[in-house]
């Protein structure tokens, strides 16, 4: 079986390492441990993909910034012929504390622009989602400039473990399904 990985995040060396990339970060943790080959760049999204348990995951990182990120998420599912339900897409949210993840299989963009293109692209809000907590530690008004600030350094201490229990939770996507899968992911 195939599985899509929409891993959310802006191109460029300016937004590496900020807190709205953590998408990339997964995708790329993904990539090393599992010696996936480098990444190419291909319509709307830098992609690679590697087998694990039999299940073969497509990684892909848009090109499209994160506000566009429909346009990626339509056209590999239409190229690869991989249906919506087996997509997980990988994104922040301010509404988690920093590192808490959240998969659920449908639901609002939660003000995210990246979630709210690909609703409105794919027509349906029926895909699982694998949010990766960023905290809403800013003053009112400055949400943007939060989220494509890096990580402090507290946080940078325990993102490591962090981005590994999320690609722990892609593979528990891909291996058990979405329902199973939540039941690992979303404990207290």
């Amino acid at each position: 079986m195939k599985f899509l990985v929409l891993c959310l995040g802006n191109i460029g060396p300016e937004y590496a390492d900020t807190r709205h990339n953590i998408g990339f970060m997964v995708a790329d943790y993904l990539a090393a441990k599992f010696d996936a080959p480098r990444f190419e760049i291909g319509r709307h999204a830098f992609t690679t993909e590697f087998k694990h348990k039999g299940h073969t995951y497509v990684l892909v990182k848009p090109t499209t910034y994160m506000n566009l990120s429909g346009k990626a998420a339509a056209h590999w599912l239409a190229t690869l012929k991989i249906p919506a339900e087996n997509m997980v897409v990988v994104t922040d949210d301010l509404a988690l504390p920093f590192g808490k993840l959240r998969l659920k299989g449908q639901g609002s963009a939660g003000g995210h622009n990246g979630l709210k293109d690909i609703q409105a692209t794919l027509g349906t809000d029926v895909y699982a989602r694998l949010r990766f907590g960023v905290d809403a530690n800013f003053p009112k008004g400055r949400q943007v400039d939060y989220v494509l600030n890096p990580f402090s350094a507290d946080e940078l201490i325990e993102l490591p473990t962090r981005i590994e229990k999320a690609g722990e939770a892609v593979l528990a996507f891909g291996a058990m399904g979405l329902e199973r899968a939540m039941n690992i992911v979303n404990v207290k």
